[in-house]
């Protein structure tokens, strides 16, 4: 394996690591920007490295039609390319079959899709997966999976699981680099506790590398969410990195981490930017709205990056709409924000404060008391006690408000 995974702290299930790859040591729990085409929008590699980034996703479906895997192996893999010296993470292409769902066509074989470029139709299967991705050259490749929302049901979701389990043995006879680059498999299995658990021990008698906890942040409510991430993590190998897909609401990533969970990533950080949303404590700060057009105070008045050193939201309330500057700015900050988060992860946990941590975290999010019902459950299985951010519960129509009004008081307006 071309992987070492050493736990450093530990806090119940909550654990930092330093998970050394063949082009960077990173420190877990870790956040990971999604650079789809080989960059993450508005910021160049520079700026990442200055803001603390670790690994940065790619993705295999878009860079394989566009520049296509065989021109980046021919100029030296996608870290020469993009001249990016760290970590870097290959999704499989599967997820495009629930984001292009309606361009693909799903059988034993593979994928077919009918590309966006020129219409022309574009087989993926696991064999072809992973060679494009041993072509490209990332740190970690992701397993071709059948991947199926968690809001479908019935006999799709085993059989998805299923194809799953029989499409990772194809992924390793196919991966050519296990000296260089490290396979992860991808538990599916919907919202199904027995399909899950089926999936995982399936996964972990093929002693992979890593393992990552697929087919969630797909529309299901929060309390089955966090339920499939404990199950998984709790039955996941101590000794190698959990990987928990498409997760990227800092609220998301601070309760799977409690959970045991170690890596993460998602567009939000940066595509929310787009829209003028910053990232705070608090929640989000909207800064289209006309109230910011004469704040004279940074985004955040506790933060050390760039932007809050040198803007004010009215500068960037003024870009934010007319401008490409206002959205570079916006990623900047959040990716630090997100940076950070990951930071004080780690460093809690290995100093024995996590617990003060997530206390801190959630009475920041929510002063009044009203954290979210399915955090509170969350929190008890994770052996933490966040009494004291709490105001008192008296029915299930108080949770239910509560997590109703969760939305409104994290958007600082």
């Amino acid at each position: 394996m071309a992987l070492r995974f050493e736990i450093l702290g530990r806090f119940n299930r909550a654990r930092a690591a330093q998970l050394t790859l063949p082009h960077f040591t990173c420190q877990t729990p870790l956040f990971m920007p999604v650079g789809t085409q080989g960059t993450i929008k508005g910021l160049t590699t520079q700026q990442l490295e200055e803001i603390g980034c670790q690994i940065i996703l790619g993705n295999t479906y878009h860079l394989a039609l566009r520049p296509t895997s065989e021109l980046i192996d021919e100029l030296g893999g996608l870290h020469k390319f993009m001249n990016w010296p760290r970590a870097m993470l290959t999704d499989s292409g599967g997820f495009q079959m629930v984001s292009l769902l309606h361009l693909a066509d799903i059988t034993e074989k593979g994928v077919t899709f009918q590309s966006p470029v020129d219409g022309k139709p574009m087989l993926l299967t696991p064999e072809e997966s992973i060679q494009i991705q041993n072509r490209i050259g990332a740190d970690i490749i992701m397993a071709l999976d059948d991947v199926v929302k968690t809001t479908i049901t019935g006999p799709r979701i085993e059989e998805a699981m299923y194809r799953t389990l029989r499409w990772i043995d194809r992924c390793i006879a196919a991966h050519k680099r296990p000296h260089e680059q490290n396979l992860f498999g991808i538990v599916q299995g919907g919202l199904d506790p027995v399909l899950r658990d089926i999936c995982v021990r399936g996964l972990v008698d093929r002693n992979l590398p890593g393992y990552a906890i697929g087919g969630l942040a797909g529309g299901e409510d929060k309390d089955s969410f966090w339920r499939v991430v404990a199950q998984c993590t709790a039955s996941l190998p101590e000794d190698k990195p959990r990987y928990v897909m498409g997760v990227g609401y800092p609220l998301d990533i601070v309760v799977c981490s409690a959970l045991g969970a170690d890596m993460y990533d998602c567009v939000y950080p940066t595509r929310t930017a787009r829209f003028g949303t910053a990232l705070i404590p608090e929640g989000v700060l909207k800064l289209k709205h006309q109230a910011m057009a004469d704040d004279t105070r940074p985004i955040d008045p506790t933060c050390d990056c760039m932007v809050c050193r040198n803007y004010s939201r009215a500068y960037i309330h003024c870009l934010v709409t007319k401008d490409a500057m206002g959205s570079q700015l916006l990623s900047f900050h959040n990716l630090y924000y997100m940076m950070k988060l990951s930071r004080d992860l780690h460093s809690s946990i290995v100093r024995g404060q996590f617990p003060e941590f997530v206390r801190k975290f959630l009475l920041r999010m929510f002063p009044h008391g009203d954290v979210p019902q399915w955090v509170c459950n969350a929190m008890e299985v994770a052996g933490i006690d966040i009494s004291s951010c709490c105001a008192p519960m008296s029915s299930p129509l108080t949770s239910e408000i509560c997590e109703v009004g969760f939305t409104k008081l994290s958007e600082i307006e």
